[in-house]
């Protein structure tokens, strides 16, 4: 595991990013390089122009080479947008003896079988998550096996996304002189680097707010309950801004991020920022308490939809964890209170620095890149943690079988006793010459 390198590749609206890592001895995440460039092919989320998205891929693909010193050519790479669906399917299938113990293997093809599920026309299941499994009619287990019994069903969280997305993204990989090993929803690669397990067991809301979407994962009892993508970010509320100020974007986007206040009544009324003027005009003022109004007014509407979604899961009340809000959006001042005052529940900032060891990039451990660090932690671990104790359990049950298989095998006990026989001839003629040798000295 400690020669295992892994990398992840963020593509999001605003930046692309590429960051190699690998465990250490203490099971810790090194971040041995990273590469970032600006994003100008994706919109929201979803690949837009793959020429622009190439080079941008190119670019922070080989930063992070010359930083790692390796050579990049497999990655794990992130999925989001609006095209973005989840639904909850329920699947089972039946065992030929009920005396047998349950296996990994039984769970595997259970889960293997979601995978047929028929979707809509032009979606593509990206992940299948089980939440609690059936044996008999005996419900609400989560992890089955060992236990006997003949039927066995779960129902099961099934996240599709459009296969045209998803094609955009394979294009862009295979042009930039790469391979993806997984394709994986952004924002559990996110509650990868900046949940605890802890958090995950008491319920929590993730909120990764991104710049062209904001998402959504819901956890509970452990698993993944409910995810989903909001199509507003970081991005609509530099328009506000830039349409509300007559300023320009880049104007627009410097007065967010350096001025830029998520509630109103925290910003000074009497502090002005100047801002340069068009060609021979002069500089603009601009009212930092007016600048929060318009970001206070798109943010409380993101929070609304997000709390939307929390209802819509049916876990609300159920959360003891609050919200962790990462992502670049959760960089925002204020903007831990506000959601605290829109939807009442405790709220704190998602730092990507629960796994992560001594490396040469601290800059990593900012919000924004919870979903690249994420990405290089599923390298190493699985989605959902049933999955480590099955994958072992699994691999353990297949090499027994192999050792049974060559052990039973006749053509193989034939060899080795043909084999054992001429060695025992050998050493049969060896003493006979020896003792012909010995009788010729007398």
């Amino acid at each position: 595991m400690k020669d295992k390198l892994v990398v992840g590749l963020d593509i999001g609206t605003t930046k692309i990013c590429a960051i190699v890592g690998r465990m250490n001895e203490h099971q810790k995440l090194e971040i041995l390089g990273m590469g970032k460039s600006v994003s100008e092919g994706v919109i929201r989320g979803m690949v837009m122009n793959i020429n622009l998205t190439v080079e941008a891929i190119a670019k922070a693909v080989k930063e992070a080479e010359n930083q790692a010193g390796v050579d990049i050519k497999v990655v794990n790479v992130g999925i989001a947008g609006q095209h973005i669906r989840s639904s909850m399917h329920r699947g089972s299938i039946t065992r030929a003896n009920n005396e047998d113990e349950i296996s990994p293997s039984d769970v595997e093809r259970l889960t293997n079988d979601m995978y047929k599920t028929v979707m809509p026309f032009g979606s593509e299941i990206i992940h299948v998550m089980p939440q609690l499994y059936t044996v008999d009619y005996q419900e609400g287990i989560k992890d089955p096996v060992g236990m006997s019994g003949v039927r066995l069903e779960a129902d099961f969280h099934v996240i599709t996304a459009q296969t045209n997305a998803i094609n955009n993204i394979n294009k862009c990989i295979i042009k930039s002189g790469l391979e993806i090993d997984e394709l994986i929803l952004e924002p559990i690669a996110s509650s990868m680097s900046v949940l605890s397990d802890e958090e995950k067991e008491a319920g929590i809301v993730l909120v990764d707010i991104g710049g062209g979407t904001t998402d959504v994962a819901i956890f509970y009892d452990n698993i993944i309950r409910h995810t989903a993508v909001i199509p507003f970010g970081g991005n609509v509320i530099t328009n506000d801004i830039q349409q509300g100020l007559s300023v320009m974007q880049k104007h627009a986007e410097l007065l967010k991020t350096k001025f830029g206040k998520a509630i109103a009544a925290e910003a000074n009324p009497n502090e002005v920022v100047s801002i340069p003027g068009l060609r021979n005009r002069p500089h603009k003022e601009i009212s930092v308490k007016n600048l929060a109004h318009i970001i206070q007014a798109r943010m409380e509407e993101i929070i609304e939809m997000v709390y939307a979604e929390i209802v819509n899961s049916g876990y609300e009340g159920k959360l003891a964890g609050g919200i962790v809000i990462t992502g670049g959006g959760a960089q925002l001042q204020n903007v831990k209170q506000l959601f605290e005052l829109v939807t009442g529940m405790d709220a704190r900032i998602g730092y990507p620095n629960e796994h992560l060891g001594k490396g040469k990039v601290e800059v990593v451990k900012s919000p924004m890149y919870a979903t690249a660090v994420g990405l290089v932690l599923a390298g190493f671990t699985s989605i959902d943690d049933r999955e480590n104790k099955y994958a072992a359990d699994l691999m353990k049950s297949r090499e027994i079988k192999n050792v049974e298989k060559k052990s039973s095998d006749p053509n193989k006990s034939s060899q080795l006793f043909n084999l054992n026989l001429r060695k025992f001839s050998d050493r049969i003629k060896g003493l006979m010459v020896g003792d012909m040798d010995d009788s010729t000295d007398y």
